[in-house]
């Protein structure tokens, strides 16, 4: 029996290898799909999420939008060891890829990466069916996907509907982060933030200050791969500022 407990365990701690995970980067938000989802954050299954947390709707924190492989994730997950992260993948082998690493990390080290969970879902349709009002402390869109063509410009995560969404569940003095290597894509991201009311573009030197921008250039993969190539990336970051400042 034991060397069939020590088999299970050896199996469930081993990584999921990423070259069977491979799927297509670019995805139709707006295709009609048959995921699954909350209908509203009090209706998620957070015990499964954060099994070492008494997790509840309120307590997720971090919000990792598009979170591809989980890189981000992983590497805020020892540095906030206390705060809830989730990330939202609308690809499926993507997905699990992430899942399945999460499971391989909490075994292979007790006690950490707990407070990471992925859900796999479209988040241009169903952000708010997880997270309340001013729950949100920080939100990312690392790499999102470029849509060039104009057709598809309504397929970006960011535009002034949805950032209203995210205005709506992240607290004053929350902060999005955005990095893309792609300029025009920066500067759209750029553009509809700062136009928002609710939002205000940090300097460069607050981000200096920042402990987390540094890790928004090479956690992901997208972001290893520009390194490799010697390409270029553009960072900017957003505070959520408080509704009474409108007046």
């Amino acid at each position: 029996m034991d060397d069939v407990m020590d088999e299970s365990t050896a199996e469930s701690a081993a990584l999921p290898q990423k070259r069977y995970f491979r799927q297509r980067a670019h995805c139709n938000p707006w295709a009609t799909n048959e995921l699954e989802h909350p209908i509203s954050p009090k209706h998620v299954d957070w015990k499964s999420l954060y099994p070492a947390f008494p997790a509840t709707p309120g307590q997720v924190e971090f919000a990792d939008v598009g979170c591809g492989y989980g890189g981000l994730l992983m590497n805020l997950s020892t540095m906030f060891p206390d705060k809830l992260m989730l990330g939202m993948e609308i690809r499926l082998k993507v997905s699990d890829y992430v899942k399945q690493k999460t499971e391989a990390l909490r075994v292979q080290h007790p006690g950490q990466y707990q407070n990471i969970a992925i859900v796999r879902t479209n988040a241009m349709k169903y952000f708010v069916n997880y997270f309340q009002k001013a729950q949100l402390s920080k939100m990312f869109f690392l790499f999102p996907d470029p849509h060039f063509k104009r057709a598809k410009l309504k397929w970006r995560i960011v535009s002034p509907t949805l950032i209203s969404e995210y205005a709506f569940a992240l607290r004053e003095g929350g902060i999005v982060y955005t990095i893309s290597d792609v300029e025009e894509v920066h500067l759209w991201m750029a553009k509809h933030f700062e136009e928002h009311r609710l939002f205000r573009g940090l300097s460069a030197e607050e981000m200096e200050k920042d402990p987390v921008v540094p890790k928004l250039w090479d956690s992901t993969e997208e972001g290893k791969k520009v390194t490799r190539n010697g390409g270029q990336k553009f960072c900017a970051c957003f505070e959520r500022i408080p509704s009474g400042a409108l007046s």
